[in-house]
């Protein structure tokens, strides 16, 4: 069931200094509630600075959708203190409006309440708000306010020459990426384990189902609450962030130019489904195009491969230029527990689990295998503390008990905890494996059953106001640890003069710029 990778961990531990300097970055989503716990009826607060070129505050999908970034660092705990920070300034600066703490949205009365994110006049910031405008018409509004967290990570590139034998990155960039490769097909095979360990989204709020379609079995609460006893993470089911409509594009990750090929078929083939909605409805666009996917961005993945675009430059394009440099892991709920939703737990286990991705075998996979492995995830999502759970790999047929994969699984990860415990002089990593491996033969251990037996009690809505204002108060009372004010101001200034810039630097008409970016 598990690969074998004990020679792999022996390299490992004669080769500690290979995991020094891996970088991890961190993309929290979080909605804009007001003091009552419904959607916030205001635009982007100025005092955020341009979402469009802010560094570190942005918006996601929609205007009350924060999204907060950090840059990628070698330090767990600096980064978290950096997310820290973004989320001490924002609710200072927020008014009475909060940070809603869980994944799945709060009470929305009306699709209509959702504003589409706005980035002022540009090009650039006209078609980041008509792209929104296509997902809108693709899946709904509501989807698209679902919240998560994003973990951006590489391996140091020590580890790839003493791995791979490669000189540098540029040279090795194929090595490096077939290693990366390796790694997100392992993550498909085995991923369900996050989902399992960190799902907190068991439930959701009924205004969520409203006028949609399910044959979920929910459950129901007198205050409001529609849950599956057994769920994880309702917010990887086909009910939350998914789109069946790219179920069988064929996208496998055993290559990168077949990667990179699949991805650009997807946005060349046309919809017949988006050709009936057309690009213009009564003279105003509804979609960018009528295709797949109106760009890479669209496609819905739990793992991505990354390279940091150059100006103009598509994902692909970067990709292709110089390989991957980074994977986003894309799985994670926002944790209700943390007030800045997620803590150094789960960043210590994502790095555990990351590496032995990369050390463990991982045969090439088809995308018939990519759509097998989905049958796991599901199990896990619907029905993960469901008791004598089973999983199975690929498509075998042969099913194993959830928990004792899992305890297998964190036998190997002990041992990486050990290598990156002996570089740090701590106990840190083998404490988090300790301390989550209980989870399997104890379910009640896991995020969703904690969080799911307090919406029960209180409600989802009851429990998700309690905790931000618990949350927005915890923060505001906090001193600022990495940033200053002064860096702050500055970002917000300098966030605003970018954006200007870029409005009085287009030399082409919208209708001018989309057919030029087409036309590549």
């Amino acid at each position: 069931m598990i690969p074998d990778v004990s020679q792999a961990l022996s390299w490992l531990e004669a080769h500690p200094q290979s995991l020094k300097g891996i970088r991890r970055g961190i993309e929290r989503e979080t909605l804009r509630v007001n003091a009552n716990g419904s959607l916030a009826k205001t635009g982007h607060p100025e005092a955020l600075g341009a979402a469009l070129t802010h560094h570190w505050i942005t918006t996601d999908f929609a205007e009350q959708l924060l999204e907060f970034i950090t840059p990628a660092e070698k330090s767990i705990e600096h980064t978290l203190s950096f997310l820290r920070d973004i989320h001490r300034h924002v609710a200072k600066e927020l008014g009475d409006d909060m940070m809603w703490p869980l994944s799945m949205p709060c009470f929305i009365d009306s699709e209509d309440d959702i504003v589409l994110a706005q980035y002022g006049s540009s090009n650039i910031g006209q078609l980041k708000t008509l792209y929104r405008q296509g997902l809108k018409s693709r899946y709904g509004a509501l989807m698209q306010i679902i919240s998560g967290i994003h973990y951006n990570f590489s391996l140091p590139i020590e580890f790839w020459q003493a791995r791979l034998g490669i000189e540098d990155a540029q040279s090795g960039k194929d090595e490096i990426s077939a290693g990366y490769f390796k790694l997100i097909r392992n993550y498909y095979r085995f991923g369900w384990v996050i989902p399992y360990l960190f799902g907190a989204s068991p439930a959701i709020c009924s205004s969520f189902l409203k006028g949609r379609e399910t044959n979920l079995p929910f459950e129901h609460t007198d205050n409001g609450l529609c849950y599956l006893p057994y769920a994880t993470a309702l917010r990887l089911s086909d009910l939350g962030y998914t789109s069946k409509s790219q179920t069988n594009l064929g996208i496998t990750f055993n290559d990168l130019e077949t990667y990179v090929t699949g991805v650009k078929r997807a946005i060349r083939t046309p919809s017949a489904e988006y050709a009936d909605m057309g690009v213009k409805k009564d003279g105003k666009y509804v979609q960018l195009n009528t295709n797949v996917l109106q760009i890479e961005n669209e496609l819905y993945a739990p793992i991505r491969p990354k390279r940091v675009t150059k100006p103009g430059e598509t994902p692909s394009e970067a990709l292709m230029r110089s390989g991957i440099e980074y994977i986003e892991v894309r799985s994670l709920d926002v944790n209700p527990f943390s007030p800045i939703g997620v803590d150094a737990s789960q960043a210590r286990f994502l790095d555990l689990f990351l590496i032995w991705c990369a050390l463990a075998d991982a045969p090439e996979m088809n995308s018939d295998e990519i759509l097998c492995t989905r049958q796991n995830w599901n199990r896990v999502i619907l029905e993960g503390r469901k008791p004598g759970q089973t999983i199975g790999i690929g498509c075998e047929d042969a099913r194993q008990p959830l928990n004792k994969v899992g305890k297998s699984l964190f036998a190997d990860l002990s041992r990486v905890a050990q290598v990156l415990d002996s570089q740090n002089g701590n106990s840190e990593y083998q404490d988090v494996c300790s301390e989550l491996v209980a989870a399997f033969d104890n379910p009640e251990l896991t995020y969703s059953a904690r969080i799911l037996k307090a919406m029960k009690a209180e409600g989802e809505g009851n429990l998700g106001l309690k905790l931000a204002e618990k949350y927005r108060q915890m923060l505001i009372d906090e001193p600022l640890e990495i940033l200053t004010e002064q860096q702050l101001a500055n970002e917000y200034e300098e966030s605003r003069l970018r954006q200007r810039n870029l409005e009085a630097n287009d030399k082409l008409s919208f209708e001018e710029y989309l057919a030029a970016l087409a036309a590549k």
